[in-house]
């Protein structure tokens, strides 16, 4: 009966990270710039918004990253996206204090079978940035969206000049504000409940979690991101996992909603 319910856990991590087929599939996206055979110029110069700053709306994929699989569940076994595999060879993960060391040991132990997402409940950051999912980006004054199409999910990075926001209601995505500093756009998120994992491997974090994304359009059609995250009540000091993320062309995002989930059930316990 393990094996058989640990098969159906690992079915459904696998069926919540691959991504739908995009609806208006190969509809040319109007307005970029193309090649003389009509192909997407993902290497053409970066769009201006009408500020004059970077503009990075578009439809965004995070790169896998290369190499093999740094790191395995219990007994040998893959899991999900984990920030080790995102960041450079030979850099780890700053230890976590002891009560978080426990839980991390405790979640792998059981086999993942308390993950968020099994349960249809979000990712958060830096986890939802690192799924092989489209990411929508729309920016306009005073405010960028920021949409996952997985469980058509959504954030506000307010660029109105606001400060933070007095956090009464933890989120699972926290509060976000923005600015740009050069052509880098730098989004301040707080404000976190402490329901969600940082990465599939089962990572916790505190409601002190304190992220830092950055945010650089390099070209046309491709982007650096880098998120630094910083919660003094789990890990020893911040760390920052670099990221890369690629225009979507001619295709767009589809509803994704999780509903009628029967599996968590039956997962280890």
């Amino acid at each position: 009966m393990l094996i058989i319910n640990l098969f159906r856990s690992l079915f459904l991590v696998l069926l919540l990270v691959v991504p739908a087929s995009a609806q208006w599939l190969k509809y040319p996206t109007p307005g970029i710039p193309r090649t003389a055979d009509g192909k997407p110029n993902l290497n053409a110069p970066v769009p201006k918004a009408p500020d004059g700053k970077p503009d990075l709306t578009g439809l965004w994929m995070p790169s896998r990253p290369s190499g093999p699989t740094r790191v395995t569940g219990p007994q040998g076994l893959a899991v999900g996206p984990n920030i080790l595999n995102f960041l450079p060879a030979g850099v780890d993960v700053p230890p976590m204090l002891p009560a978080a060391a426990a839980l991390y040991a405790k979640r792998g132990e059981n086999f993942f079978a308390d993950r968020p997402s099994a349960r249809c409940l979000p990712h958060s950051i830096p986890d939802q940035m690192l799924l092989s999912i489209p990411v929508k980006i729309v920016q306009t004054p005073g405010l960028t969206l920021i949409l996952y199409e997985e469980f058509t999910r959504f954030r506000q990075v307010f660029t109105d000049g606001r400060p933070p926001a007095p956090v009464g209601n933890p989120a699972w995505l926290g509060y976000s504000i923005g600015k740009w500093e050069g052509d880098w756009f730098v989004v301040d998120t707080r404000g976190f409940n402490d329901k969600s994992w940082l990465d599939d491997s089962g990572r916790p974090h505190s409601e002190a979690l304190h992220t830092i994304e950055k945010f650089r359009r390099r070209d046309f059609g491709h982007m650096d991101v880098e998120i630094t995250i910083d919660d003094p009540e789990t890990y020893t000091k911040p760390f920052t996992i670099p990221l890369q993320f690629e225009y979507l062309a001619d295709t767009d995002m589809i509803e994704d909603v999780c509903d009628n989930e029967k599996d968590a059930a039956h997962t280890v316990k």
